[in-house]
This record gives structure tokens, sequence and C-alpha cells, in this order.
């Protein structure tokens, strides 16, 4: 079973290669395909049509970005090992699942490793930042930019105030070990379930509950089933653009610093995007009857700290945390 799976990863892949060279040239235009799991609505993918349009202005029409939405080209780790071969040229994925190829990103994951969103847009925008963006590029990955995506929060079927109440409950988590590990910190059940297949889980009982953002979770109806909101943000996890170095490399300087540019240009743009879907999905949860939860936020923190003594045991961790938690 393992072998057909190979032979038909393999297979996939090569056929992608064939059928969507990942940058190509149209009558001397070179076109970047890009593929991502979310829908047209979300701010995400506003913002990379914003910066499509932003890269042919720059590049006066020699360079544009073709965008494939909804995992029409794969999931978040299928599109990684496609950017990785250079059958695709670029991807968004969270930060969570970039810990499986960069060590650093793990401290992103941390719960409340940031004090407030101004804390957070400083760290993510500044030096620390620019060096976790870098940081992949040996497993020919290179990050140009991250999206926010907000505080991620938990929901199930039932109230949770407090961390007690998430004892005994499986709770769908993004495949990260760090995001596995906080849950098991606050006392619940962590089970990665692949996010396309989560409303199914939830219907079915699978999971009883999991955590994401407010976009997210309202705008794919999860209230549905889990009617219950609790504001604990416990997590602040952006998203992040990423290209394949083989493509990367394949652009001169003047190209890569237009699609630097359009990059940093449209994550100014989603930023504002996202305060306005946040709003959205807070009027329509309350319109939905949705009961949304403000914990005691310090309960939760207090649980998470033996991970900070964890992963200060290694020393770049530790000087990553040390840097976050200087930026004033």
């Amino acid at each position: 079973m393992i072998n057909f799976k190979k032979k038909y990863l393999f297979f996939s892949c090569s056929l992608l290669c064939i059928l969507f060279l990942a940058c190509e040239s149209e009558d001397e235009k070179k076109v970047i395909r890009l593929g991502h799991g979310l829908d047209t609505s979300h701010s995400v993918h506003k913002a990379m049509l914003y910066m499509s349009q932003r890269l042919e202005e720059k590049s006066k029409g020699t360079m544009t970005i073709d965008i494939y939405p909804n995992q029409q080209l794969g999931s978040e780790r299928e599109s990684l090992e496609l950017l990785q071969i250079g059958s695709l040229g670029m991807t968004k994925v969270s930060a969570a699942t970039m810990e499986n190829f960069a060590d650093e990103f793990k401290v992103l994951n941390l719960p409340y490793i940031f004090r407030d969103d101004e804390h957070r847009f400083k760290v993510l925008e500044g030096s620390i930042g620019e060096n976790l963006l870098k940081s992949s590029q040996s497993k020919r990955l290179l990050g140009l930019t991250f999206y926010d995506s907000g505080t991620r929060n938990f929901y199930a079927d039932r109230p949770i105030k407090s961390p007690a109440d998430l004892k005994g409950l499986k709770l769908r988590v993004m495949p990260s070990q760090t995001a596995i590990n906080t849950v098991e910190y606050l006392g619940g059940s962590p089970t990665p379930i692949s996010w396309g297949e989560l409303y199914t889980a939830l219907q079915q009982g699978i999971v009883d509950g999991a955590e994401n953002n407010l976009p997210s979770y309202y705008l794919n109806n999860h209230y549905d089933v889990c009617p219950y909101y609790t504001m604990d943000e416990h997590t602040a996890v952006p998203d992040e653009l990423i290209i394949s170095t083989i493509v990367w490399n394949k652009l001169n300087l003047e190209q890569q610093k237009w699609l630097k540019e359009a990059a940093e240009e449209s994550s100014v743009y989603q930023k504002k995007l996202w305060q306005d879907s946040e709003q959205e999905a807070l009027d329509g949860m309350k319109e939905a009857g949705v009961t949304i939860i403000h914990p005691d936020k310090e309960k939760f923190r207090e649980l998470v700290k033996p991970m900070y003594d964890e992963f200060k045991k290694d020393p770049v961790m530790k000087k990553t945390i040390e840097a976050i938690q200087a930026v004033q």
C-alpha cells in the first residue's frame, strides 16, 4: 500500500510537472503559478489577486501570477512538496505547517508568544520575521511575506470556559507537533485532521471541536456543528507566502525585486481586509446564535509555561524566544 501511494504521488507530481509548469513564458510574459487551499472569498486570496495586479504593473506586463484556489493543485503539504520539485511556483501555508520544514518556525507556534497584535506585527515585519522567511531555503522553500491570520481559539459542541473543560475533548489541530503539545498541556486530546475533511469529522463526531481564527470558523460554517466559540487566543500563527527556490533562482534580480515588493504590498493590503473579515465573522456568528465565551486567559497561559522551558533547552530556540520577547 505504501509503495502504491509513493508511485501514485510520483505519477501525480510528474503529471503536474508536464501540465502545470511552475514558471513559464507565454509570448515573453513570465507566468508564475500559485496554488492554495483557501476559498476565493478569503482575504488572503484577494490579497494574492492584488499582488498579481501589482506585479504586472511593476513589470510593465512582463510578469504575472496565475492563482488556483480551493486546493485545486493539492493540500498545503502537497503544494509544498510540488514547490520543492519546481512543478508549482508559489503557495500559501500556515507557519504551523512550516515547522515540519524549518525548526525555527516552532517558535511562532508557541502559545502566547506574542503580547498583542502590535507586538506580533513588529516581530513579523522586522528582522526576526525576515530571518524566518529565509530559514527554509535549504528545503527549496523561500518565504516572501507573512499574512495576518489573527488569533486561534477553541470551538466545540459544548462550552469551553476554562482549561478544565478541555479534558477528554478530541480537538482537531494542524499537523504541527507544537500545536499537538499545546492541546495536550491544556488537557485536551489533539487529533490532526486535514482542513478539507474537518467539517465532516465534526459532523460525524470524529472530533468534538477544533481551534482556528474567527473567519475560518465562520466562513466554513463550523458553527452549524460547534456553536460554542471560546476567545482564549492561545496562538497567533501567521500564514506565509512561499516561492519555490527553483523558480526564484530563474528570475533575474529586477524580477525578484518586483515580486518581493508586490508580495509585501499585498501583505499590507491583506491586513486591512483581515480586520474587516474578523468583524464580519463576529457579526455573522452573533446572528447565527453562536455562544462567544471570553475566558480568563491567564489560566490557559499558566498551563503552557513548561513548553517554554522545553524550547529553551535548544540554544537557537532560546535565542529566538528571547529576541521576540525583547521587541518593544
